[in-house]
């Protein structure tokens, strides 16, 4: 019975944290895959700081729900456009060469 939960633990992990396994794989440049998983981490830290701080009054609770949300789409829509459209996260360096891009 523990090896089944333990198997769901690591794969999630693995999903959420694992930039060779989650969505963000599809960005080619591994240092901009790195610093996108590093926003999208200190967001949910600040959402959830936010939402637990807030749980005493019912205003504070909602905005801190709304912010939550807010934080599971912006993670989802990051994941889809990583999948889909990954050149989206390329980025483009200009040369003193002409316009010539590498």
């Amino acid at each position: 019975m523990i090896e089944p939960i333990r198997k769901i633990v690591v794969h999630s992990w693995n999903f959420l944290f694992n930039h060779e396994v989650s969505p963000l794989r599809h960005i080619p440049d591994v240092a901009l895959r790195h610093y996108i998983l590093q926003i999208l981490g200190f967001m949910w830290a600040i959402s959830f700081s936010i939402a637990i701080g807030s749980y005493t009054f019912m205003a504070f609770s909602i905005i801190g729900h709304t912010i939550l949300i807010a934080a599971a789409a912006i993670t989802v829509a990051t994941w889809a456009t990583a999948s889909t459209k990954p050149e989206l996260f390329v980025r483009k360096q200009n040369h003193k060469d002409g316009d010539k891009n590498i």
